[in-house]
């Protein structure tokens, strides 16, 4: 009886903050999906114009900046080029969901931003992965810079990551930047297993394992977007980067789901500041896959 009384006090607590929670979850669990639905709609609209590989730009192209004659007293701080930065999409989509993140990125100084296509058809992450490899050689080529920066989407990610540890990728790679990506592989629709590339994307499978394998001196930088709304990742938290030879820092969004990530704003800018920050020194070992940070976008 000691043991009920003591507990009777806490009764109108928990029966006051416990709904409030709920109904905090639930607000924000109905805003998140009613931004998916909305911009499924639009990527729907978008989809057909990035079914085609994109036009690459050359020297003479009318997008690449031109060098505009200086005064004899204009003066400059030697700045560093930054990289190309390379996009890459998820499963069963193509370059159109990233409209609005070249475009911020295209803002904010990143003139060269190119989106890669791979075929829907696509059954095996390690063949995705030499694919990119070859796109990277041939942009470095005709742009002339020794690295490019990544970001990919969901799937997406995984390949990327999969380049950068697996067929040494990281002399090429400064910084993958991954949303929604199911680094320790993610448990939602079962039903889907019947598509090869949705198996490798499984818990425990054997691309998974090998991304587990030691990988030292690994001298890419990785970001991972994470979102508690995503709504594809199952368990949320396996968007998350966690291996010791990784210079990695997880980024919790709040608020969006899975198709949001690439288009968010708050996102992008976010997407920006981190690879902005790729010069600066990260720690290495346990203490990069300890860091953490939050974007709370709703």
């Amino acid at each position: 009886m000691k043991v009920i009384r003591a507990v009777q006090p806490l009764l109108p607590l928990c029966e006051h903050v416990l709904p409030s929670r709920l109904a905090g979850l639930s607000i924000a669990l109905l805003k998140a999906t009613a931004l998916e639905i909305a911009i499924l709609a639009g990527h729907l609209l978008l989809y057909p114009s990035g079914i085609s590989q994109e036009r690459r730009a050359t020297a003479t192209d009318p997008a690449t900046p031109s060098t505009l004659p200086e005064t004899p007293t204009t003066t400059h701080l030697p700045t560093q080029p930054k990289p190309p930065v390379v996009l890459l999409h998820g499963f069963i989509d193509n370059r159109s969901v990233f409209v609005l993140l070249r475009r911020s990125l295209a803002q904010h100084g990143r003139q060269q931003v190119e989106s890669l296509n791979y075929s829907p058809l696509t059954c095996d992450i390690r063949t995705a992965a030499e694919l990119l490899g070859r796109h990277i050689e041939e942009i470095c080529r005709r742009t002339g810079h020794p690295q490019v920066d990544i970001v990919g989407h969901s799937l997406g990610g995984l390949i990327a990551r999969y380049y950068v540890q697996r067929l040494g990728g990281d002399f090429r790679v400064r910084t993958l930047v991954t949303l929604g990506t199911p680094h320790s592989g993610t448990r939602v629709a079962p039903l889907a297993d019947a598509h090869p590339i949705v198996r490798q994307m499984r818990p425990g499978s054997q691309v998974l394992e090998e991304l587990r394998l030691p990988a030292p001196g690994c001298r890419t930088r990785f970001v991972s977007f994470w979102s508690d709304l995503d709504q594809l990742m199952d368990p949320p938290e396996t968007a998350c980067i966690d291996h010791p030879d990784l210079l990695a820092q997880n980024v919790q969004v709040t608020g969006v789901g899975h198709l949001a990530l690439p288009v968010h704003p708050a996102v992008a800018t976010g997407i920006r500041q981190a690879l902005d920050q790729s010069d600066t020194p990260v720690a290495t070992g346990a203490q990069a896959g300890a860091q953490t940070g939050g974007l709370t976008v709703a």
